[in-house]
């Protein structure tokens, strides 16, 4: 059985904005698995030991230089083996990690809280910041286009739980105005936004090249210095990923 893909990279050290290491790690799959754009939730393996092997090698390059990690893991953070978040929590203690960033669905909103609350009683207490792939603030193109599963349609109640938000731009539908919308919506109710631009990976929707144009012409150059926005051209941006697709077999 393959658990492993050789080109795919899970660590890295991001010096600029919002300066943390990240990792990505594996996990027994993402439990929503229906958005129509997505193949991230092709990195997983259904055997935890395994899973929890690949990821205890990844976190042990970890060095707390920035004081700040952000694990990822394809999914949401919930689906991770249990001993690899307490090994995370030892992380937290040895390297004097003061900020550690999870991503997740909207499904896993009682974790969410769970989580934070757990780090915050820490003897040395840890603030956790949560991420959620909102794509799009717009409902109705988000829930029956992109298929994200998130029954919420005010931004506002969404960033009750998440700090962060992810949006996915260069698709077909959207305008240079509807891209800046949603990433004004996010500053305004979110710490941090993080911009997908699509790429082609085989799924239903597609990269459309004139969108992406006009996304470079008129949005990045609004927010390419702006130190609250991550703009991802490429998913390897941040220096983990790789090709995912036929990434690994159950």
């Amino acid at each position: 059985m393959q658990l492993e893909n050789p080109i795919m990279q899970r660590y890295s050290v991001i010096n600029e904005k919002n300066k943390r290491e990240i990792v990505l790690l594996r996990g027994k799959g993402c439990g929503w698995r229906k958005c129509r754009f997505c193949d991230y939730h092709l990195d997983y393996c259904t055997d935890q030991i395994a899973n929890h092997l690949l990821n205890k090698v990844e976190l042990e390059k970890v060095t707390g230089i920035h004081k700040k990690l952000e694990i990822i893991n394809s999914g949401s953070f919930v689906e991770l083996p249990t001993p690899t978040m307490d090994l995370i929590e030892k992380l937290c203690v040895d390297k004097n990690i003061k900020e550690l960033h999870f991503e997740s669905h909207w499904h896993n909103i009682e974790g969410v809280l769970k989580i934070k609350d757990y780090f915050s009683s820490l003897e040395k207490p840890v603030d956790v910041k949560v991420k959620i792939g909102v794509e799009t603030f717009d409902y109705l193109f988000r829930e029956s286009y992109l298929v994200k599963g998130i029954d919420e349609a005010s931004p506002e109640k969404i960033a009750q739980y998440f700090n962060e938000c992810c949006l996915l731009q260069g698709i077909p539908g959207q305008t240079h105005t509807s891209m800046i919308q949603d990433i004004e919506i996010g500053l305004k109710y979110f710490e941090r936004v993080c911009v997908n631009i699509m790429q082609d990976n085989g799924m239903p929707i597609k990269p459309d090249p004139k969108v992406i144009e006009q996304f470079e012409k008129y949005v990045l150059p609004i927010y390419i210095d702006n130190d609250r926005v991550d703009i991802l051209m490429e998913n390897t941006a941040f220096g983990v990923g790789g090709v995912t697709t036929n990434a690994i077999s159950k």
